[in-house]
């Protein structure tokens, strides 16, 4: 049996789609790393200092407006849904077919932990998964939330 995906179409629509969907991710990710988790006396996150890590070791400006540029706009708006609307959902779809979409969003969010933590913290020069410390679980939960809200907003909306 031949599974086939087609691609979202390249417009106004989809470019909306990711920035809303990212917006309420990429929220949802905040409150959860820098409220609720402090709060229940786990790690505070904060995703701007790795982008900002990131743009130092490239040698590029790593201010803090550049450190919340790259995670919110870019990384949350823009990457991860383009990476589950082009990339992880396609392939996931040619694989497995039309599953229910938590399981998918769940273990994409886990990908973009595993891309985030443990290759982007060794790229900008920090400890591999950041050492296994508190704020790798803590961004583990994190991301993996990232991931549901994105796909049940993108759900909501179509």
């Amino acid at each position: 049996m031949t599974r086939s995906f087609k691609f979202p179409a390249l417009n106004v629509q989809t470019l909306g789609l990711m920035f809303i969907a990212g917006f309420f991710a990429t929220n949802a990710f905040d409150l959860w790393g820098q409220m609720i988790s402090p709060a229940l006396g786990f790690a505070n996150l904060s995703p701007h200092g790795l982008a900002k890590s990131l743009l130092g070791s490239l040698g590029l400006p790593k201010g803090d407006f550049a450190g919340y540029f790259v995670h919110f706009y870019l990384v949350g708006l823009i990457g991860y849904p383009v990476g589950w609307l082009f990339i992880f959902k396609p392939i996931w779809e040619r694989v497995l077919g039309d599953t229910h979409w938590l399981i998918p969003s769940a273990i994409y969010g886990f990908g973009l932990w595993v891309f985030a933590i443990g290759g982007i913290t060794a790229i900008a020069g920090l400890p591999f998964f950041l050492g296994f410390t508190g704020i790798a679980w803590v961004a583990l939960v994190g991301h993996v939330l990232y991931g549901i809200v994105m796909v049940a907003v993108m759900r909501f909306i179509r």
